[in-house]
């Protein structure tokens, strides 16, 4: 979403939740060298929280502030819109590194001059709902705004995908779908090629995102998964290739199914069963997926009551978790009764009955 104000450009981008298929976005990637690996599925939506910008130009420099939702507040840094200089910021390991590695990918591709961007955010961070991604696609928007680019939704993924593994990050191509917004969107990836189809709920879907205020090394859990392929030998890693491969893929057709028949049920129910298959073949691979918070969450007594099952969110691991509640009430009741016994935030999420259009 984008607006014009007086010297610049408002804009918002939300975050991504993925309801199924964590992974499988760069694992499909590697049918490129090997096509014997299934190709990847994802079934994801925006979040209602994001991050809103106000951006305005500004000669020669790329100036960024960041406020986040507990308060604290980064920057205004200001780096000099240089290739040498944003390479080095890149790949360091500073809030503003994401953003930089984009403003890298702009400046190379096109002739875009410096910008000023201010940041509020609501998304948590580094919680699994693609807070890097988001930024990167705020990031290209901005410039594609300030400078006349007119880029796509399509093309903004690009971009971001492309900053983001700029900083030495082996994410896939899932999270930049942040730039189609809040729709449900069923993703395909097969080697460097991936389609983005909306899906229409039939029905509401009260969702429970919940941030398990812990922390969690997403670079080191990419990091240990891609070393299970392209051909690692080993049941562990042959374990995740096929989690992630072919069984991903039917749970994800049956997912979709259920979303498009509003069967809020179905769909609990199967976060349920992805989570047992994630734990059971996916998670020996990386200590980080042991997630000690995220497993005393799910199994909390009130969920028995009030949901019809839940699972870990993106990269896995102690960030976040998801839940489908049995409806608007339940979920409320739901959160209350978690942050009571946790330490957590809990975030509705509604996935409203609507066309694809």
């Amino acid at each position: 979403m984008t607006t014009s104000t007086a010297g610049g450009v408002s804009l918002f981008v939300p975050g991504r939740l993925c309801l199924f298929g964590e992974h499988s976005d760069w694992a499909g990637g590697y049918r490129a060298s090997h096509p014997h690996i299934e190709p990847g599925a994802c079934l994801v939506v925006g979040t209602d929280q994001g991050l809103r910008a106000t951006a305005a130009p500004l000669e020669g420099v790329l100036e960024l502030t960041t406020r986040l939702p507990d308060g604290p507040a980064f920057g205004p840094e200001r780096i000099p819109l240089e290739l040498a200089t944003l390479d080095e910021v890149a790949r360091g390991t500073g809030f503003f590194s994401y953003a930089a590695a984009t403003a890298r990918e702009m400046c190379e591709r096109y002739p875009v001059g410096g910008l000023r961007l201010e940041v509020e955010a609501d998304l948590p961070v580094r919680k699994g709902l693609s807070s890097s991604a988001a930024v990167c696609v705020l990031v290209v928007r901005a410039f594609s705004e300030l400078h006349g680019l007119g880029l796509g939704p399509r093309e903004e993924m690009a971009l971001a995908y492309a900053g983001e593994r700029r900083t030495g990050s082996e994410c896939g191509r899932m999270d930049q779908v942040c730039a189609f917004g809040r729709r449900v969107t069923s993703l395909h990836f097969d080697a460097e090629a991936f389609e983005v189809e909306p899906i229409a709920p039939a029905g509401a879907f009260h969702l429970l995102v919940i941030d398990l205020q812990r922390g969690k090394d997403t670079r080191r859990i990419l990091s240990d998964l891609n070393a299970c392929f392209p051909e690692a030998p080993g049941r562990v890693a042959e374990g995740v290739r096929e989690a992630l491969g072919r069984e991903n893929r039917a749970l994800v057709g049956r997912a979709r199914a259920a979303v498009e028949a509003g069967d809020a049920r179905a769909l609990g129910a199967l976060m349920t069963e992805a989570q047992a298959l994630f734990d059971a073949k996916v998670a020996p691979a990386c200590p980080e997926l042991r997630a000690p918070r995220l497993h005393e969450v799910l199994a909390h007594p009130a969920l028995a009551e009030l949901a019809f099952g839940g699972k870990g969110v993106g990269s896995q691991g102690d960030g976040c978790a998801q839940i489908v509640a049995r409806d608007a009430a339940a979920r409320d009741a739901l959160a209350v009764a978690l942050e009571r016994d946790f330490d957590v935030r809990c975030l509705p999420l509604t996935l409203e009955p609507r066309a694809t259009g």
